[in-house]
């Protein structure tokens, strides 16, 4: 996150994509972001850099749980109702990263992908798995 000064005050900087643009929103249905704000945006407290758009496969889910983080079954408790394929969500980069290098690493959107994520993933990789490049 970061800063501008305006005046004799400082306000928070609009996030910026992968290509340095304004940060897309990537999903309210379900809602998603480390902020809960539909947005795969960022700050020191997210410490697992939510930063990356996918698009949910039932390959992914099923090695997100295999890894720990069991994305698909609902947990009601924290207003969360579970991913189900084709469902948008701000992924933690490392988390992405990791499943790229199992080949289970699905879809991005990169205009709704944090430039945060690029301190995980390389912008080549996440092009090559990208449905918003025309």
């Amino acid at each position: 996150m970061s800063y501008e000064k305006r005046g004799d005050h400082f306000r928070r900087a609009a996030s910026r994509n992968v290509f340095g643009e304004p940060l897309q929103p990537c999903s309210v249905k379900p809602m998603t972001g480390f902020f809960r704000n539909g947005c795969c945006d960022t700050g020191p407290e997210d410490s697992g850099s939510h930063t990356v758009c996918v698009i949910v496969t039932a390959e992914f889910l099923e090695f997100s749980k295999s890894r720990g983080n069991d994305l698909s079954t609902p947990a009601p408790h924290f207003g969360f109702a579970g991913l189900k394929p084709g469902d948008r969500w701000c992924l933690c980069a490392p988390r992405w990263q990791e499943a790229l290098e199992a080949d289970s690493a699905p879809r991005v959107v990169l205009r709704a992908s944090h430039e945060g994520a690029l301190q995980f993933c390389s912008l080549a990789d996440l092009k090559r798995y990208a449905i918003d490049l025309a």
